[in-house]
């Protein structure tokens, strides 16, 4: 993205496991600076696959299991994904992100070590059983869910509540960081491809849309000078990060509203000395 984008300053909001699809926002520029400040929550769509285990809890994995799933009714299911519904804890998978010893728990994990990795606290906001294949044993879900949820977990530890073992079949992210579907653009190219001319043209998408849910503050003239300047805005309506914007929507930064009613910058674009 780096070399497509033209610009060595390019983050992302969250990495995608390499058979997973759907939506991986990217900031540009200046805009890497509002990562932390966007809506951590994530939505995928998926289908879990039931009898199976494998050693990465996915179906790209070393199959280590095979068991008969249970005759269960739709009713059924949906009531075994009570549990995992809410605030629980979760073991990340064997082959993840996570670090263990301060190295990643795949790198070890593709050397053969097995990993005595920790619960975690994530919550699942909505879990919603959209169709159950008794024949086949899949279930195809919709999960929005806090940061560092891992549906591999998911379809795991469901397996292993119904005594037969599961795996994730499939996954596509469907939302991530307040952007959706409908915000994103096809990646058609490799990413060593030198190439870029089959790309869709790229457009920028304001920073604001994705921190609606921030407060915003509208400066006067006056204010943005001020405010470019690092200086306090006066300010009454809350504390917290705050949205600035100038007079003609265009994005500002993000500032810090106090007790004081005052509005101090924290990250500011257009900055002068």
């Amino acid at each position: 993205m780096r070399r497509v984008l033209k610009t060595k300053r390019v983050g992302h909001g969250g990495t995608l496991d390499p058979a997973v699809t759907g939506v991986l926002p990217i900031a540009v520029g200046q805009a890497t600076r509002l990562l932390p400040y966007l809506p951590g929550e994530k939505t995928y769509r998926g289908v879990i696959q039931l009898g199976t285990s494998t050693n990465t809890d996915d179906l790209q994995g070393e199959v280590v299991a095979v068991q008969d799933w249970p005759q269960l009714s739709l009713e059924d299911i949906d009531q075994a994904l009570d549990p995992f519904r809410g605030s629980i804890e979760q073991c990340p998978p064997q082959v993840s992100a996570v670090h263990v010893n301060g190295e990643r728990a795949h790198a070890r994990a593709r050397r053969g070590e097995v990993m005595d990795l920790p619960a975690r606290p994530v919550t699942i906001h909505t879990l919603s059983l959209e169709n159950w294949d008794s024949e086949q044993g899949k279930l195809t879900i919709e999960v929005h869910c806090s940061a560092g949820t891992y549906i591999r977990s998911l379809a795991r530890d469901l397996g292993q509540s119904l005594g037969c073992g599961g795996c994730l079949d499939w996954l596509r992210r469907t939302q991530a960081l307040g952007f959706v579907e409908a915000h994103a653009i096809a990646l058609p190219v490799h990413p060593n491809e030198q190439n870029t001319s089959g790309m869709e043209p790229l457009t920028l998408i304001p920073p604001q849309l994705a921190l609606t849910h921030l407060p915003t503050r509208t400066l006067s003239e006056g204010e943005r000078d001020d405010w470019s300047c690092g200086r306090a805005i006066p300010h009454q309506n809350g504390t917290g990060p705050t949205v600035v914007l100038s007079s003609d929507d265009i994005m500002l930064g993000i500032g810090l509203a106090n007790s004081e009613d005052q509005l101090r910058p924290k990250v500011v674009f257009e900055a002068r000395g």
